[in-house]
């Protein structure tokens, strides 16, 4: 229930004022980091997107894309390898986009 008015309490600032939604999560008091984490964690570098670091949720979403596909389509090894790099990006984006807010 707190996330479904905290949620229509952003969309309703985006659309009154025109801003960003990155704008407004970044800027939010309530839920911590918790929405950018969220969001990492369903698409790698979201979160880092929200903190308004574009550079670095490039670089998540590109290691996690490519590390996922090495580990889909490489040979046994590699794709081991490529696995762990990639669920280790993965949770770093997750953790990243929590502590983001506050660095």
């Amino acid at each position: 229930m707190a996330a479904e008015v905290l949620g229509a309490y952003i969309v309703s600032r985006a659309f009154v004022r025109g801003e960003t939604m990155a704008n407004i999560v970044k800027r939010s008091k309530r839920g911590g980091g918790v929405v950018p984490a969220v969001a990492s964690a369903i698409i790698p570098g979201l979160g880092q997107l929200f903190n308004g670091d574009s550079d670095k949720a490039i670089g998540v979403f590109t290691v996690s894309v490519v590390a996922g596909l090495g580990f889909w389509g490489g040979i046994p090894l590699v794709g081991g390898v490529a696995g762990v790099v990639a669920l280790g990006t993965w949770l770093y984006g997750i953790g990243n986009g929590y502590s983001g807010r506050r660095g």
